[in-house]
């Protein structure tokens, strides 16, 4: 069993005697395709496989929707492979690892990206997906996929921020796509756009609305390159656990990762073929992230070295096309147990050795495949998977695995959102000083102003009453202790009896004695998805991405400024992007 060009995975007992037998490299190249109920030994099969792989120096990819196969392949890597492993897991939230699927994508393969993306939604969202839903979300991927930048983020944004938008059309220069959103969107009615976006926002939005999934597809430049790890002959290992990240969350990032991956694939054609390092991509449960678009993967991976070994429980799970691409490009199809539809459609694979009532009936553990052989299919034959290749418990491989992919690969969670609110048009936590200024009305009125220069010392305390907001808060108002009671909504600003202002308080004066002297405060975060606005009991929703130009806030407010002994002011928009939040 020392042939590393022979990955061993079971043997066989004919007449009595057990020989133990793999699969060449070159055979490996048409694909294996493993089928099985649950607890049948498919898993137990792939980690075999894939811990030799790493043993034996391949460069190998494993997708993993459970997570316990991943936290054991920690384990098996080599002391002098510990270097080459890159271990993705999304439920580390606090060193968020960036993978933008839509990063310097070849003019060739966009239209690779955008099926792939739109697969995945559409397999996850099949009940309520329409052909204009469709439509809308291919151009703007398209079209993002043009700007330079680009991030999934920019799909929900391109969509409702217009300067933005500007901003990538002038980027397009497919004419198709160009012709979509400067002559047929903006004909478009409010009511339409508001029909034909809200979808978009409502499925799309789901995903970027979390920050697990945000804080990895939002950052601009992805700190790893897949076509380097499959040359390189790396180590990737996805740990996409259903239960710790959920399951949508765990389809998109796997689907996309496939993607990527393809596109890298296929990135090898600049080489020699004989030059092309084999790179084995294992998927359990793949019929999670398997798309329309993976059939063309099974059909042109061979050519670029990419082997691809998939498993799952029955095969009513897959698309009929899929399905099809599978049965018809995969020279090697190992089946366990399975249930009676599926080992009707198998009966066909096997016949005339195995028939269907021998698949239903198999021992847990045995399998009957047909083993490609030098580029030719066998008849089927009988065999017992090989039991689990020994693992050292090593914790201290895997907590030295742990911590190099984080250093090299990861950021931290606060850099990363900071980042992602900078892009996004939101004040971040550090670029705005609150300050609470005399109250000489009952309704609050918060102005975006610039920051001056060296206005205030960093070093002063916050009003010791004042109330401390939480990250997912985004309402500017002062503390509730300096609240006026909210008054009838038919009281207008004119039958206001204006509040006169106390005598000026002497420097000698304490906070608590003058709470109404300005003081600086603690920095306040501000959310991802909105800023909220209090205008005379007035809660005014502005999107994020239009939160820097306040110019719609003068217009309502202005009017109302105008009036004699008024103590509302409106500061003037500033094109500056660091603002103070002034309550007044």
């Amino acid at each position: 069993m020392g042939n590393s060009d022979i990955a061993f995975f079971a043997k066989t007992n004919f007449r009595n005697q057990e020989r133990v037998f793999g699969i060449k490299t070159d055979d490996r190249r048409r694909h294996m395709y493993i089928i099985g109920k649950t607890g049948m030994g498919k898993t137990n099969l792939l980690e075999n496989l894939v811990v030799q792989d790493i043993r034996n120096g391949h460069g190998v990819c494993y997708i993993d929707p459970h997570g316990d196969t991943a936290e054991k392949l920690l384990k098996a890597v080599p002391s002098h492979r510990i270097n080459d492993v890159i271990y993705l897991n999304p439920a580390d939230q606090n060193f968020p690892l960036a993978f933008n699927v839509m990063e310097s994508v070849d003019p060739d393969y966009r239209h690779l990206v955008s099926s792939g993306l739109i697969g995945v939604f559409k397999k996850i969202w099949a009940d309520s997906w329409g052909p204009r839903l469709e439509y809308i979300l291919r151009n703007a991927i398209l079209a993002l996929l043009e700007y330079p930048g680009s991030t999934l983020l920019g799909v929900t944004r391109i969509l409702v921020d217009k300067k933005y938008r500007e901003r990538v059309i002038d980027k397009v220069t497919d004419p198709v796509i160009r012709q979509f959103w400067v002559d047929e969107f903006p004909k478009w009615s409010d009511k339409v756009i508001q029909e034909v976006v809200s979808p978009i926002q409502n499925k799309v939005g789901q995903f970027l609305s979390s920050s697990l999934i945000r804080n990895i597809v939002g950052q601009a430049k992805s700190s790893f390159d897949i076509r380097e790890i499959m040359d390189s002959q790396k180590i990737m290992i996805l740990n996409l656990s259903k239960g710790r990240i959920g399951e949508d969350n765990s389809a998109l990032l796997g689907a996309m990762m496939i993607t990527k991956i393809q596109l890298a694939a296929m990135g090898r054609v600049d080489i020699p073929e004989d030059t092309r390092n084999d790179f084995y991509l294992y998927v359990d449960e793949f019929q999670n992230f398997a798309t329309e678009s993976f059939a063309n993967i099974l059909s042109e991976a061979r050519k670029y070295h990419l082997n691809l070994i998939l498993a799952n429980q029955y095969i009513t799970q897959i698309d009929e096309k899929v399905r099809d691409a599978i049965f018809g490009n995969t020279g090697t199809i190992i089946s366990f147990r399975v249930g009676a539809m599926d080992a009707e459609f198998l009966e066909k694979e096997f016949e005339p050795v195995f028939m269907q009532n021998d698949i239903v009936n198999l021992p847990k553990y045995h399998i009957y495949l047909k083993l490609m052989i030098d580029g030719i299919a066998g008849d089927a034959f009988s065999a017992k998977v090989l039991p689990p290749v020994y693992i050292e418990d090593t914790a201290e491989n895997e907590e030295k695995i742990v911590a190099a992919s984080r250093e090299r690969y990861a950021s931290s969670k606060a850099e990363v959102e900071d980042n992602i609110s900078r892009w996004a048009g939101i004040m971040p936590a550090n670029g705005f000083q609150t300050v609470n200024k005399p109250q000489y009305g009952p309704n609050p009125v918060v102005i975006a102003q610039p920051r001056p220069q060296q206005a205030f010392a960093p070093q002063t305390q916050p009003v010791s009453n004042s109330r401390p907001m939480g990250q997912s808060e985004a309402i500017f108002a002062p503390p509730r202790s300096q609240q006026a009671p909210v008054r009838p909504q038919q009281a207008s600003i004119a039958q206001q009896k204006p509040v006169s202002p106390k005598p000026q308080q002497s420097a000698q004066t304490s906070i608590s004695e003058a709470p109404r002297v300005a003081q600086v405060q603690k920095p306040q975060p501000v959310s991802y998805s909105q800023a909220h606005i209090l205008v005379e009991k007035t809660e005014i929703d502005l999107q994020s991405q239009q939160f820097q130009a306040p110019a719609e806030l003068v217009q309502q407010v202005q009017p109302k400024v105008a009036e004699e002994n008024s103590d509302y002011f409106v500061k003037p928009p500033d094109t500056r992007p660091k603002f103070d939040a002034i309550c007044d």
